[in-house]
C-alpha cells in the first residue's frame, strides 16, 4: 500500500495494531476516491496550486477537500438554537472560509 498509494508508515508499534488500521485506511481511501469520482462527473475538482508548484491533476488532498466540501454543503451549516438572528455571510466569504476549512480539517 505504501509503494502504490504513498501511505506513510503508521505510528503503531505492534503488528496487530498495524493489521487493524491498514485495512481501515485503505477502506477510507477507497470511499473518498469513489465519492470524488461521482463528484467529478458533475463538476471538475479544484486543484490547489502554489506559486512555486503547479499540478496537472488533483492530489488526494484536493480530492478529500472536495468530498468534505460536498458533504458540508449537503448538511448545511448548523447554527446555535440560542442565537436570535444569525448574521449571514456574503456567499464569496462563506465559500472562501469553507474552502480553507476543507483543506485544514
Amino acid at each position: 500500500m505504501r509503494d502504490h498509494l504513498g501511505v506513510e508508515t503508521q505510528r503503531q508499534w505492534s503488528d496487530k495494531a498495524i493489521a487493524r488500521t491498514t485495512p481501515c485506511l485503505l477502506g477510507l481511501f477507497s470511499i473518498v476516491t469513489l465519492l470524488a469520482t461521482r463528484l467529478s462527473c458533475h463538476a471538475n475538482l479544484q486543484v490547489s496550486a502554489a506559486a512555486w508548484y503547479r499540478k496537472q491533476r488533483p492530489t488526494f488532498a484536493d480530492t478529500l477537500a472536495a468530498v468534505r466540501q460536498q458533504l458540508w454543503r449537503e448538511q448545511g451549516f448548523l447554527t446555535s438554537r440560542h442565537a436570535s438572528k444569525p448574521a449571514k455571510l456574503r456567499p464569496a466569504l462563506r465559500d472562501g472560509i469553507v474552502h480553507a476549512l476543507c483543506y485544514a480539517a
